[in-house]
């Protein structure tokens, strides 16, 4: 797929992103019928996109083998209905090496993450990713947060690139992000896309929203789609009782319930769907699992969701 295809597809889509959680057994091997299952029923369920082996698919803890199985895996499973995005990063040449794997493996673009530690210049990060985007034929989207955080002038100079299509924000700083879109618009020419990346993108996408910035990542989605696809469905019809609704009675609790842990971000979606039928097994460490308590309170959570739905219904 050319990068002008990718993006189109992206530009407006027709549900939530899914970013998948990565499946292991019960001895922590990888599980690739499980994650076949789990991509599969995100894509009936009507996710737009599928983001694998990102962050909430603990990218971090994946062996280069099992990164290209679990991406020829979702690819698969996907059946070329959506495109599969997979995850690339750590220092230059282990992120132009995963990208290659992903290519292989029939991935349609790249979500390229931050470098592993290091806080780099700009001229720095900009020849890092200019090198993930020349290593292959597949579209990039560059996330930034943490370590990766640009100015204006350099996402120009990334939307200048051959290849990169997009940026994804994971950092929240809304008075940049309004400096980078300006400076893009009036500096390059063609369309450039922007991403909300925020953990649970859900709470602050009409903030996003007000910037023009309409995609956003949904873990959300992983075990409960049908909240995400209302409260997707909800923010293109301009339903805003609906989405107050949801942010309110869902959303807000979920954050707070994610901030009671470290690395919950992933092990509270992960346990998610376990709740809802499929065990996709633990986190790998360092990542630990949620206190009892926590998950509990998840699946009270999910039910109020629910509720929610039918209450709109």
């Amino acid at each position: 797929m050319t990068p002008a295809p990718l993006a189109a597809r992206l530009r407006d889509p027709s549900g939530p992103l899914f970013f998948p959680v990565t499946a292991y057994g019960p001895d922590g091997a990888l599980d690739l019928d499980v994650h076949r299952t789990h991509v599969r029923r995100g894509v009936a369920a009507g996710a737009a996109a599928v983001f694998a082996c990102c962050g909430t698919g603990e990218f971090h803890a994946l062996l280069p083998e099992e990164f290209e199985a679990c991406v020829r895996a979702a690819v698969e499973a996907a059946e070329g209905r959506v495109p599969v995005i997979a995850g690339a990063g750590y220092g230059t040449a282990l992120a132009v090496r995963y990208a290659r794997l992903a290519e292989d493996a029939g991935a349609d673009g790249l979500l390229a993450m931050p470098p592993y530690l290091v806080s780099a210049g700009q001229e720095g990060l900009l020849r890092h990713y200019r090198e993930v985007a020349a290593a292959t034929a597949l579209p990039v989207i560059v996330y930034q947060r943490d370590n990766a955080v640009f100015t204006p002038h350099t996402v120009v100079a990334l939307a200048r690139t051959e290849g990169v299509i997009g940026l994804k924000d994971g950092l929240g700083d809304l008075d940049l992000m309004q400096r980078i879109v300006s400076a893009v618009r009036t500096e390059v020419h063609g369309d450039f896309l922007y991403f909300n990346g925020l953990p649970t993108a859900e709470q602050t996408q009409l903030a996003y929203q007000a910037l023009g910035i309409t995609l956003y990542s949904s873990a959300v989605f992983c075990f409960a789609p049908e909240i995400a696809l209302a409260f997707h469905r909800a923010l293109r019809t301009g339903d805003r009782d609906t989405v107050r609704r949801l942010l309110d009675g869902f959303y807000r609790p979920f954050v707070e319930l994610r901030a009671q842990g470290r690395g919950y971000a992933v092990s509270l979606v992960k346990a998610g769907v376990r709740l809802r039928g499929l065990d996709v097994g633990e986190v790998r460490p360092p990542l630990d699992e949620p206190a009892e308590d926590h998950v509990k309170q998840l699946a009270r959570l999910i039910e109020r969701g629910h509720a929610l739905l039918e209450e709109d219904a």
